[in-house]
């Protein structure tokens, strides 16, 4: 008996128990269906998650503020002239970082790059001669980016004004579509220390999603040339000295830099005086219960595929039981040992590779349409998350993961078959 032989007599004799197959094929299901599902939930939330992550910052830039010794004080805090607001997330007032602070920074070993974090104020944004309304300004640093309805993203190269709208600003202002905002110009407002009000007009070049934890929540995002432009004119009257004052500032470090070497950065930034945040700090504590939550649903699909292990031990079991004079046949016609086994481990591959796929392909079914149903439903404060999304190469695999889980649980019963004794297995009834 060739390959394509024992192939055939594998799938034929498959089916010789209908009822059996089919009960240990669904048995498989179960554990296919829960890890395609599992699997999904796991690509579909770490997708949104480097989203959230290129949103906040990159992996080799950390935002750095200069500590207040008033800050450490209980009780009142001590009147800081040079107190600033930091721009982050927490609205946490620090000292100013002036000229001579970005130059040390620049000095601390490790440290490649240094950009201040220009902060902006703005009155309004309108278009045309439409309503005014109230906005964040935001910027981006090398390295972020945000996740887009329409459009495409800013360019700090170029001279041109341009901002980034967010979608809930779209409708508001008069545009009928994320689409038809596109190459729009809007007007915003900015009043300068001399209380006098600025408005520059700018090109809307794209309409960014309301992430998780996009730079500035539903914030107004500028490239450079127009982040430069509203910061000039906020800052007219002023003098040079009060004008180069920032909350904050990012700097860049080596993309290769080690966990242990980024803790290092921190501790001389500290030892100067400043205290750095990575991207890894602000999303600790929520990458930590994700991470959490996908090992649970793991753990499910893990202990449905045992038991579906043991439904194909058993299976196979009783099909030797059964068949044990067929054996006893095959053996005294000339059939080696090593064909018998096989026999039957193609067979438990080809009911594995039955589970599996109907699994997949109803965990695909299934995930599809909850996805939608959740997505415009109960996440839709959640823009862009795709819950359950599935990677081709991660649905190849688990097929292949369950064959080869029926193969090795079809080993021991096969390994019986291929050791039984032909004179005896004939005899038995």
């Amino acid at each position: 008996m060739n390959a394509p032989d024992l192939v055939r007599s594998a799938v034929a004799n498959t089916f010789r128990s209908k009822t059996r197959t089919t009960l240990t094929v669904l048995a498989i299901f179960v554990g296919a269906f829960t890890l395609t599902l599992t699997s999904g939930l796991g690509t579909g939330i770490n997708a949104y998650i480097d989203d959230t992550v290129t949103a906040v910052g990159a992996p080799d830039v950390m935002s750095v503020t200069k500590n207040s010794d008033s800050a450490e004080d209980s009780g009142p805090a001590e009147y800081d002239p040079d107190a600033i607001a930091s721009g982050g997330f927490d609205g946490a007032t620090v000292s100013a970082l002036g000229p001579a602070d970005l130059d040390t920074l620049e000095n601390v070993d490790g440290v490649l790059d240094v950009q201040a974090t220009k902060s902006i104020s703005a009155d309004y944004i309108r278009a045309g001669d439409g309503d005014r309304f109230v906005l964040s300004i935001g910027s981006l640093v090398e390295g972020q980016s945000v996740q887009l309805a329409a459009g495409e993203e800013l360019d700090d190269t170029s001279g041109e004004l341009q901002a980034l709208i967010p979608v809930s600003y779209v409708e508001p202002l008069g545009f009928d579509t994320d689409e038809a905002a596109v190459g729009q110009t809007v007007s915003i407002a900015v009043t300068a220390a001399d209380r006098s009000q600025h408005v520059i007009d700018a090109t809307v070049i794209g309409v960014a999603e309301e992430a998780l934890a996009s730079p500035a929540g539903a914030a107004v995002t500028t490239n450079d040339a127009l982040t430069d432009a509203l910061f000039a004119a906020q800052s007219t009257g002023l003098s040079s000295d009060e004008t180069e004052r920032y909350g904050q500032a990012s700097i860049w470090f080596s993309p290769d830099a080690t966990a242990d070497e980024i803790t290092a950065l921190q501790d001389r930034l500290s030892d100067a005086g400043f205290t750095g945040t990575t991207v890894a700090d602000q999303l600790g504590a929520i990458t930590a219960v994700i991470d959490g939550i996908v090992l649970v649903l793991n753990a499910f699909a893990i202990i449905a595929l045992l038991a579906a292990g043991f439904g194909i031990v058993n299976t196979l079991f009783m099909s030797v039981q059964e068949r044990t004079r067929e054996i006893g046949l095959m053996k005294a016609m000339g059939m080696g040992s090593g064909r018998i086994f096989s026999l039957f481990s193609l067979e438990a591959a080809f009911i594995g590779l039955l589970g599996s796929a109907l699994g997949v392909v109803i965990a695909i079914l299934v995930g599809g349409v909850v996805s939608a149903a959740l997505s415009g439903g109960l996440l839709t404060s959640l823009p862009g998350l795709t819950l359950i999304a599935f990677d081709p190469v991660s649905v190849a695999s688990i097929i292949l993961v369950v064959m080869g889980i029926a193969f090795l649980a079809g080993a021991l019963p096969a390994a019986r078959a291929a050791r039984a004794d032909p004179v005896t297995s004939l005899r038995y009834e």
